[in-house]
């Protein structure tokens, strides 16, 4: 069997349906002698796509501290046909990419991908507790070698504390009241499910909106159990450090918390926005955005992908940043 054909059967499947397919491969701009990482591999969707692109002196390296998406990992659709391997596998937070990419004799890639999203088989199970809908213990870590739950969170967080995170992460406008509403439900009763979580909350859920307020709520403490911002300030970071003059950055994230994060770095090279300039008023950016503003799904594919309506997906490109030019001494 052919890697082109091999791979044919990896694309996501159930397990995930990329999202932006195309519009991310482009964006990468794919050499097939490249080396490319892909810090979210998930359902290996995006993965199988760059490696159909790739060719025999081609690499990617995939990143995933979920155990699903590890377990995913076949060693026979992510080989050549000659057996040479042309896919690595790291079962690791992405906010450790260059140590793990210089234990593996990489210094620099030619492009990075990172899709931010939670996978829908993530989703779908239930035990997860990444899903509103489902009945499930609130769990909510990405990678369950974790010792912290939104179980945990929820049972030993005082007020205050709890309710900066829902106003912070969730950007929920009654942050206080759900809060004061979850430390008087789990002094009657141990909130230990996402529907224990649900009921202690229901009175704040304005009506007609209760779905939009869960899914606040449940993003606040995912992104808190997980380090979710901190992690992409990290991997932003040193995406930035490893990729080679040319090499691209995508990024495709789901909040506005998470595009704010990748807006501000792509323009400026830190999270605040601020633009720094040299002596003689050249913006030192070590990145170039390849097109202003964000992309979207097509009408298409949020046909076929509901969970694509949120995605926003921004380009960059690694830059050489000349050093400033000596000051004049004064005469």
């Amino acid at each position: 069997m052919s890697s082109s054909s091999s791979l044919s059967t990896i694309s996501g499947g159930g397990y995930h349906v990329p999202v932006m397919l195309t519009e991310s491969m482009e964006g990468l701009n794919l050499r097939a002698d490249g080396t490319y990482v892909d810090v979210t591999f998930g359902g290996g969707g995006h993965s199988a796509a760059i490696l159909r692109q790739l060719g025999a002196s081609g690499h990617l390296i995939a990143f995933d501290q979920d155990e699903d998406a590890a377990a995913r990992v076949g060693s026979g659709e992510w080989r050549t046909e000659g057996g040479e391997a042309r896919f690595t596998f790291i079962h690791e937070n992405f906010r450790y990419l260059k140590r793990f990419l210089r234990l593996h004799g990489v210094r620099q890639v030619d492009g990075l991908l990172a899709d931010l999203g939670v996978s829908s088989h993530q989703f779908d199970v239930a035990e997860r507790g990444f899903s509103t809908r489902l009945e499930g213990e609130l769990d909510l870590r990405m990678d369950r070698r974790a010792d912290v739950t939104a179980r945990d969170l929820v049972a030993s967080l005082d007020e205050e504390a709890l309710s900066r995170i829902l106003k912070l992460y969730g950007e929920l406008p009654n942050a206080r009241q759900m809060a004061r509403a979850i430390v008087k439900a789990r002094a009657e009763k141990d909130i230990v499910t996402t529907t224990d979580l649900k009921n202690a909350v229901s009175r704040h859920l304005p009506r007609g909106m209760e779905n939009k307020y869960l899914a606040m709520l449940f993003q606040a403490l995912r992104i808190e159990v997980n380090g979710e911002l901190d992690a992409l300030r990290e991997v932003l970071r040193q995406a930035c450090e490893v990729l080679v003059p040319g090499g691209r950055l995508v990024v495709i994230s789901y909040h506005s918390l998470e595009d704010r994060l990748v807006k501000n770095f792509m323009r400026s090279g830190n999270f605040e926005g601020k633009v720094e300039k040299d002596f003689f008023g050249n913006p030192l950016t070590p990145m170039r955005m390849v097109r202003h503003g964000a992309m979207q799904a097509s009408e298409g594919e949020l046909s076929a992908n509901s969970r694509a309506r949120s995605a926003r997906l921004r380009v960059a490109e690694k830059v050489e940043v000349p050093e400033a030019e000596a000051v004049p001494s004064a005469s």
